[in-house]
């Protein structure tokens, strides 16, 4: 029986490279979500046939109800946040695939495990929010959480030998360096959305594309790693691997290194994630070893890059300091990818939105949406 999958944020890119897979291997898909792209959720549900769909925008789950009106074997349309926790909880997926972007996905992750599904995570914000929450609810319910990200499916894979997996030492988690790598803030304060938005290796949403040039998106996934694989922080090394042919790597305790090595295309780990613990056929195109040549190295720029250094704050202080954080950054992005503040800016708004409060202890999921609600107000304080 081909397995069921529910797939929420289906219309974005790592939702679209989901549908590829699930056509490769036979898969059957329960549910789609989408926010507003109407038109390509249509599609998706003229070619899937799914038994649930939700719109988190009010006037595009408008727009779909009356595309689907008379329609024989509609699906049930589901509208909102609440819709979306709603479609991750229903019964019937093997497993849900959660790559909403941003906190708004933390909701629905949390309802996915909570109802007993396994949840392949594209979401970092899940963890990187809520992940007390998350990794406690996994253990208490008794499900997988299989990663999706590159680098931490790639640190999955490396793992796989249990009693190897006891003596792991260190990660290694690799970046790209984005766009800008090499340059000094002289060089970046000009930068415009135009220029961040070209990522040398990757095809991907705008706002992980903006993570990428900030090194945002590598704090996030050290956060991530924390939460995914027990390790502290001092434990994870980030190493610049411009070519993103490494996705990550592993030691053990006699300093040996497992590293997981493919071309940069998404479709690989998100295979892995959904076909677990097989591995399916072909995903990418193959790695040419004759043509790659070389494999450089390098080391994060954290005085230039504050978003990264920003993160290793949170972490160090705990509790919300990575909610306030991602807020705080999601909040940034939005206003730079409309042109109202400057790329560095970026970077000074979530490092300040970290030291302006101790931010540790235990918190509640109304504390996780407090957290949010009010670094995005201190980003438009202190424009």
């Amino acid at each position: 029986m081909a397995k069921k999958i529910t797939l929420l944020g289906s219309t974005g890119s790592i939702g679209t490279q989901s549908l590829d897979v699930v056509r490769a291997e036979g898969f059957e898909i329960f549910g789609l979500s989408a926010h507003s792209h109407v038109d390509l959720l249509l599609a998706q549900i003229e070619e899937f046939h799914p038994r649930a769909v939700c719109v988190t925008d009010p006037a595009a789950a408008q727009k779909l109800d009356a595309a689907l009106a008379g329609r024989a074997g509609a699906p049930l349309l589901l509208r909102g946040p609440e819709g979306l926790r709603e479609l991750a909880a229903m019964q019937g997926p093997d497993v849900v695939l959660n790559s909403v972007v941003g906190i708004a996905g933390l909701g629905a992750s949390l309802a996915a495990i909570e109802s007993g599904h396994d949840l392949a995570l594209a979401n970092k914000e899940s963890l990187v929010t809520g992940g007390h929450l998350v990794t406690q609810a996994v253990e208490q319910h008794g499900v997988k959480l299989l990663p999706v990200d590159s680098e931490h499916s790639a640190i999955f894979q490396c793992l796989q030998d249990a009693e190897s997996a006891k003596s792991l030492t260190k990660i290694l988690l690799t970046a790209s360096g984005g766009p800008f790598f090499g340059m000094k803030a002289d060089e970046l304060k000009n930068k415009k959305k135009e220029d961040a938005l070209r990522h040398p290796n990757w095809n991907m949403g705008a706002k992980i594309t903006i993570d990428s040039a900030t090194l945002m998106n590598k704090g996030l996934e050290l956060i991530e790693a924390v939460w995914l694989f027990g390790l502290p922080p001092e434990k994870i090394q980030i190493v610049v691997q411009r070519q993103s042919i490494i996705h990550s790597a592993v030691q053990f305790s006699d300093h040996s290194i497992l590293a997981q090595m493919g071309v940069p295309d998404m479709r690989i780990p998100i295979q892995y994630a959904l076909t677990w613990p097989r591995r399916g056929g072909p995903a990418a195109p193959e790695l040419d070893f004759a043509a790659l040549k070389v494999l450089t190295f390098d080391v994060a720029d954290e005085e230039t890059f504050r978003c990264l250094a920003a993160c290793k704050k949170a972490i160090a202080k705990g509790g919300l300091g990575p909610c306030a954080a991602n807020g705080a950054n999601e909040e940034a992005v939005k206003l730079f990818l409309e042109d109202k503040i400057g790329f560095l800016d970026i970077g000074r708004l979530v490092e300040a939105v970290v030291d302006s409060d101790r931010f540790g202890g235990s918190y509640t999921l109304a504390d996780v949406y407090e957290c949010d609600r009010m670094a995005r107000a201190f980003v438009h304080a202190h424009l």
